[in-house]
């Protein structure tokens, strides 16, 4: 996934079965950041920092939902939910947004190199990626 957006946000994705509550987490080359991996040597910052311009994740979902040729409003985002990490290019915040269709549009991220996995499959990973998914996946459960 390629992005003329701003490099301080990325998007992480998931769908979550209504019936089962089984949660899958959208990965796509090798990453579950869009619209591109955070860049090695990235650290999870457990305390959010305070910045000046935040930049609201609504253009990068409606990007991502064309990208996939999604109807508009199959993303949503998790208001309650942002993380930040620390980059060599510095703060990246990071969100989470929801698939909204009742079953995880597989052919259509398949389609682009996405893949969606549980949380078990997330192993390989960076270890930065592996927090903002327990980070994510509490969030989810609790919610």
């Amino acid at each position: 996934m390629t992005s003329s957006f701003d490099n301080t946000i990325r998007l992480v994705m998931y769908h979550k079965q209504a019936t089962s509550a089984r949660t899958l987490f959208l990965r796509i080359n090798d990453s579950v950041c869009a619209p591109q991996p955070l860049p090695q040597l990235s650290q999870y910052l457990e305390e959010l920092q305070n910045l000046p311009v935040v930049t609201h994740p609504a253009a990068l979902v409606a990007q991502t939902e064309k990208q996939f040729n999604l109807p508009a409003g199959s993303l949503q985002i998790e208001h309650e939910f942002h993380a930040q990490v620390d980059t060599p290019d510095g703060t990246v915040t990071v969100y989470l947004a929801r698939f909204t269709m009742i079953d995880p549009p597989r052919q259509e991220v398949e389609s682009q190199g996405g893949k969606f996995i549980a949380l078990t499959e997330a192993r390989s990973l960076p270890s930065v990626e592996l927090q903002l998914l327990r980070q994510a996946y509490s969030f989810i459960m609790e919610g």
